[in-house]
């Protein structure tokens, strides 16, 4: 557990696990629920600035370094 190195640039999900959080973890530090958390892992919706903001200091890593999944990353996926 513990920072991630600048050589990464990590997915949302790597970041958590990363940190050795579950998913119920994450979401309680960054102030959503699970549901939402995992919605932002699978691409299926973005949070807004404040959350951002949170995640930026929950996972100490800017917002710019996260990588977010496609919005429709599910449905490709899924069709493969």
């Amino acid at each position: 557990m513990g920072k991630i190195p600048t050589h990464i640039n990590p997915t949302l999900k790597q970041a958590r696990e990363i940190y050795g959080y579950t998913q119920m973890e994450a979401a309680k530090k960054i102030g959503v629920s699970v549901d939402t958390l995992g919605n932002y892992e699978r691409g299926k919706s973005y949070p807004d600035v404040p959350i951002i903001r949170k995640i930026e200091e929950v996972y100490e890593i800017p917002y710019a370094r996260i990588i977010f999944l496609p919005l429709d990353y599910d449905k490709t996926v899924n069709e493969q």
